[in-house]
């Protein structure tokens, strides 16, 4: 009788999910703790400089003196090209192109609250969660690119694919 009383409450227990966010992959580690690898910045080392009343204003967002190009540091590191990180004026046309029925300012807000909304939907079933099942790429198969029908739906229209494998020749 104890027995089953216990099993019932432990399986009660489990099913206990808090406040948390659902967590597709299943992560076992805890999602607040631990570092942010992408919080780390590696910056150049401090110095001292020889006039104090000779240093500049401080600009929040701005460049420093210690750092003044993360963002090309960390593309560069990342084995990227800093030089790309300026929109050239030939992408203006581009960009006003894709913008022009509009832009949406909130989009990362309101993709956010999309996304937990449908995680929250398909974060598995109990039996799922209590063995810790990774649902992520069965909640997201309707979503999926199909890269070989895409492939041949892009041939099938002219448009060249260079950087995809050649198309298998016809066997004579």
């Amino acid at each position: 009788m104890r027995l089953g009383i216990a099993l019932i409450l432990i399986g009660l227990a489990a099913c206990s999910r808090g406040d948390q966010d659902p967590n597709l992959l299943n992560i076992k580690q805890p999602r607040a703790e631990g570092p942010d690898e992408f919080a780390v910045l590696p910056t150049k080392p401090l110095q001292m400089p020889q006039d104090v009343t000779a240093l500049p204003e401080p600009t929040p967002g701005g460049a420093n003196l210690t750092d003044p190009t993360p963002e090309a540091d960390v593309a560069a590191a990342l084995g990227g090209n800093a030089a790309v990180l300026s929109r050239p004026s030939s992408d203006r046309a581009l960009v006003a192109y894709a913008g022009r029925f509009g832009v949406d300012r909130d989009i990362r807000a309101d993709l956010a609250a999309a996304d937990l909304e449908f995680r929250r939907a398909n974060d598995g079933r109990l039996l799922e969660r209590l063995f810790n099942v990774n649902v992520y790429f069965q909640a997201y198969e309707e979503m999926e690119l199909d890269q070989h029908e895409e492939l041949e739906r892009l041939r099938r229209a002219g448009i060249r694919t260079p950087a995809a494998p050649p198309e298998p020749e016809a066997a004579s």
